[in-house]
């Protein structure tokens, strides 16, 4: 017995036929964990890699593109809470490219009537001033013309893809696809879309063509393109000559990095207000245009921002002349008028030549070198201090304050207030304005320009300055950017700069006081709101004219710049109205347009009165 157990559990050594069983069965599995290693890499570790390929993206070299970043504005409710909401004010759609596959189309005129039917957009407007006739057969006219362009496309034989148009939306899609017809097909197309048409349009800018790509163009669109664009990918592999890819020939592959979003400073319900307002203040004064500006004094961010006329970029193509692309804010360079006697002001006060009752005696023209200057309104007023120069708005005061520091020191404060220089805020096509006149020699140009002729500024350059006048005496950079948000989550702020002291504090507090009583006892009364303390100054500027030297008659550019409250001032402004006709003087079209946003901003913002 015990023999028998031990033969059963002896064993004997295996054969040949064994090993090569075991052998067999070891590749066999070697085989099948090499298979699931390649299903586990092209499914997983490739998925992006053949998800592309699978979508009908064959050819040899396919660049993969990003879905570009948005750009929002906030909505804070007038509160310093976190309480933040965010609106978009360029994002993105899809909208679809219909096109056919001329071969397979069957019965061309049906399918194109039906086509124009639901494809057509009315182009001519109801308030055009036409009867409904003229309307109907305008519109008549416009079918017929894209019938023959659709035709045209339908009918052309041999050609295996004709595009019929872009921009198709979902609604649109879904009748074409209720049609049934054979041989029309469709892509997905991400389309810029801006949801709040005009508002904002020139710091928006648009995303237009450019060398056969989508780019950002003008405004914010333009200046942060790289960062709003995000990086194509692409994927690239060898075919072979039958034009069929090669699975194991080497490849590349780069997944895309969407853009960024941008979110911006400017507050939505402020923005709303104040260029809505801007648009009535044009039209009731029959002007050409007009800009405001708002800024935080203490940060330089800025809260609203427009001009009128604007554009709507959903349709930027539409526009009769491209120059309405530029903003006007930080583009346009003109010759400030009396709201540069501010500053001229404070470069006397700060070197101590002048006090605010410094008083002179005013004789209604003054003579410097071989030129005589006079008040605008002709007048003399006698002894007049320094308050009263800028409540009656004096040339002859103006001068007399810039003669006590001389030109050079006055040069150096306007250097120093920002002008002749860009300001650097995140927008395209910003323009420095020009102070070249103060480098002539003979006191007449710094005389001219201490009450703002013969040297010309941006609004943002105005403003800019100002905000020194109302925050202490920094001169703060302006920005609209309060931050990016990067695709992978990083968060880039941007941090108030302050990019030197123009004046000292007492400067600061002493020319307000004075611009407080511009708005009290002078010619800013219009600007002023109920229950509170206002600065500013109007500034009625004339034009230049385009050929030969002097000011055109009459046209004239009406400024008002102020800040309030005074004590702690929340916001400054500018609001400016390009060659009004209903009257030339600041004080009837740029004043009334401040006082209206400010009391409105005030009571946004919750300030409370303080008389």
């Amino acid at each position: 017995m015990s023999r028998f157990r031990e033969r059963r559990n002896f064993r004997e050594p295996p054969s040949g036929g064994d090993r090569r069983l075991k052998l067999i069965r070891v590749i066999i599995f070697l085989f099948a964990g090499v298979i699931a290693f390649r299903l586990f890499s092209l499914q997983v570790l490739s998925n992006d890699f053949y998800s592309a390929l699978a979508a009908g993206q064959h050819d040899i070299y396919k660049e993969i593109f990003p879905e570009r970043g948005r750009i929002l504005m906030q909505e804070s409710g007038g509160s310093e809470s976190s309480n933040e909401k965010l609106y978009p004010l360029a994002t993105n759609q899809s909208l679809y490219l219909i096109y056919v596959d001329p071969r397979k189309i069957k019965n061309a005129d049906e399918l194109a009537e039906k086509l124009v039917d639901i494809l057509y957009m009315r182009e001519v407007k109801e308030d055009e001033g036409l009867t409904a006739e003229e309307i109907e057969a305008i519109e008549k006219s416009e079918k017929e013309k894209l019938k023959e362009e659709f035709l045209a496309k339908l009918k052309k034989e041999n050609d295996p893809y004709e595009p019929l148009r872009h921009g198709v939306t979902e609604a649109s899609l879904a009748k074409i696809k209720e049609l049934g017809a054979e041989g029309i097909g469709y892509i997905e197309e991400e389309a810029r879309y801006y949801p709040e048409n005009n508002l904002g349009s020139h710091f928006l800018g648009f995303v237009g063509t450019k060398d056969n790509k989508k780019v950002g163009q003008y405004g914010l669109e333009g200046y942060f393109e790289k960062e709003l664009g995000g990086v194509q990918g692409f994927l690239a592999s060898e075919k072979d000559v039958g034009g069929r890819w090669i699975p194991v020939s080497g490849r590349e592959w780069q997944k895309a990095e969407d853009g960024a979003d941008i979110v911006i400073t400017i507050d939505r319900n402020i923005e709303y207000f104040a260029c809505g307002k801007l648009k009535e203040a044009v039209e009731r004064n029959d002007a050409d245009g007009g800009t405001v500006i708002v800024m935080d004094p203490k940060t330089g961010a800025i809260i609203a921002m427009c001009s009128y006329p604007d554009f709507n970029p959903n349709e930027y193509a539409k526009v009769e002349d491209i120059n309405i692309y530029n903003n006007p804010a930080v583009f346009s360079q003109y010759e400030p008028g009396s709201i540069f006697k501010a500053i001229t002001m404070a470069a006397a006060l700060d070197v101590g030549k002048i006090t605010p009752t410094t008083t002179y005696v005013d004789e209604g023209e003054i003579k410097v070198d071989d030129r005589t200057i006079k008040n605008s309104d002709l007048q003399a007023y006698g002894t007049q201090t320094m308050t009263q120069v800028l409540e009656m708005s004096l040339n002859t005061g103006a001068v007399f304050a810039v003669a006590q520091i001389g030109p050079d020191i006055f040069k150096k404060y306007v250097e120093d207030f920002g002008f002749g220089t860009e300001t650097g805020i995140e927008l395209d096509f910003e323009n420095s304005g020009s102070i070249s006149s103060l480098d002539k020699k003979g006191k007449i140009w710094s005389a001219t320009a201490s009450f703002g002729q013969g040297i010309s500024v941006t609004p943002i350059q105005v403003v800019t300055a100002f905000s020194a006048i109302a925050n202490g005496g920094k001169l703060v950079k302006p920005y609209i950017v309060d931050r990016i948000i990067k695709s992978d989550g990083e968060v880039i702020k941007t941090e108030p700069k302050v990019v030197r002291q123009a004046i000292s504090g007492r400067t600061s507090a002493l020319l307000g006081g004075m611009l407080v009583s511009v708005i009290e006892n002078g010619h800013g009364k219009r600007a002023g709101v109920p229950g509170y303390y206002v600065a500013g100054k109007t500034g009625t500027a004339q034009v230049a004219k385009k050929d030969g030297s002097g000011y055109e008659k009459d046209v004239t550019i009406g400024s008002f710049i102020g800040f309030a409250p005074v004590e702690d001032p929340r916001f400054v402004m500018l609001t400016k109205i390009d060659h009004p006709r209903s009257t030339i003087w600041a004080e009837a079209t740029a004043a009334p347009l401040f006082g209206e946003i400010a009391k409105f901003m005030l009571n946004y913002l919750k300030v409370p009165p303080s008389r």
